[in-house]
């Protein structure tokens, strides 16, 4: 198999991830027989820095012509703190979603059994969860209106989504209960939002084309809630933007840390793959990020992206057999990590490669 992959480091801890990410793609290449070739390109704070643009034209012409996007992250502390900038990192990274039509976030919250003590929530109820969130991205608050009033005491954010948004996602939730247990739960607040009355009529209405699957509704808050008290009820989560950016993050506690998760986002043409963790300035440089998500993020390329379930495994079996083995990253260590197997980004990095580069399984 011949694939393009364009690599877009970000800012902050993103090129130290990305390319323990880029490596393991190499290395499956290697193993599998596929020919994989790579580019690079800006995007936010760095191609503010270079062009004055948090998505310069070439980057989105080089997306377009990929097969696969690998991103690192994007964001700096330089803008957490000027409000009124109006050029932003993050404005990078919502235009080449919606320049690509990558409408569907799919983030799986894969928990590994040997960080069942890196959460704060304790093992047995945590023991067993496998949850896949669907989480719209083109609509909502993010891409509504803003407002600000001339004095600037009163500002808005349109919260807005069209039937088709809400259908086209709907399907590739179903699709994916389908495959798994066959349970789906839909998140919304239509007891107080018109927009999420749109989402959960729309629901109802695709509920009735897959009949296999049983559908749950379900407000904002009490998921929430759910997610932290029982999180093993839940197998297919949809949702909308807002709400899914909260949860999603909210889940990563189940799985230890963000350092661990993963995300795709999809449409009908190339997929952007991502840690769903941000910039992380304050350890940026520092060796201390967790490589682990962005190499999984590359699972989630090889399975999703190019077909490949068993190289998909391959990747999530070395990860699997570094924990099982006790190293740790300084975010999933707890007490009883012995100190000797505390990584630090590197160094993780080359063992999950080293094990990829030791057990090559080609056909």
């Amino acid at each position: 198999m011949k694939k393009h992959i364009l690599v877009i480091p970000g800012d902050g801890i993103g090129p130290e991830v990305t390319t323990w990410g880029k490596a393991v793609l190499k290395q499956i290449g290697a193993s599998f027989g596929h020919e994989f070739s790579f580019d690079e390109a800006l995007m936010g704070h760095a191609a503010i820095e270079a062009t004055g643009s948090p998505l310069p034209d070439e980057t989105l012409d080089k997306a377009r012509k990929s097969d696969a996007i690998l991103f690192g992250a994007v964001g700096h502390a330089k803008y957490d703190n000027d409000p009124s900038a109006k050029v932003r990192p993050e404005q990078g990274l919502l235009k080449i979603r919606k320049e690509l039509g990558l409408y569907a976030n799919l983030r799986p919250i894969m928990l590994f059994d040997e960080l069942l003590q890196a959460s704060s929530i304790k093992p047995e109820i945590l023991q067993g969860t496998d949850i896949l969130f669907f989480r719209e991205l083109t609509g909502d608050v993010y891409f509504g209106e803003k407002i600000r009033s001339e004095d600037r005491n009163t500002a808005s954010d349109l919260m807005i989504y069209h039937r088709y948004e809400v259908e086209r996602i709907a399907h590739k939730a179903y699709q994916a209960a389908q495959q798994r247990s066959k349970r789906l739960c839909s998140v919304d607040k239509a007891n107080v939002l018109e927009s999420s009355r749109l989402w959960r009529e729309t629901v109802q209405e695709i509920s009735k084309l897959y009949p296999d699957v049983q559908t749950e509704h379900m407000f904002i808050d009490n998921a929430a809630m759910q997610l932290i008290k029982n999180p093993k009820q839940f197998d297919v989560v949809l949702t909308a933007n807002l709400f899914g950016d909260i949860l999603t993050d909210e889940a990563s506690q189940i799985a230890g840390s963000m350092g661990m998760l993963a995300s795709a986002s999809v449409g009908e043409s190339t997929g952007f793959y991502e840690p769903i963790h941000g910039s992380a300035h304050d350890i940026a440089g520092q060796n201390k990020a967790n490589p682990l998500a962005s190499i999984l993020s590359v699972a989630l390329i090889l399975e999703i992206g190019f077909g490949l379930a068993e190289e998909a495994k391959a990747v999530v079996a070395v990860v699997d057999r570094a924990l099982k083995e006790g190293y740790r990253t300084g975010d999933i260590a707890d007490a009883a990590t012995d100190t000797n197997k505390i990584l630090g980004t590197a160094e993780m990095g080359a063992l999950v490669l080293g094990y990829l580069q030791n057990n090559q399984t080609a056909n």
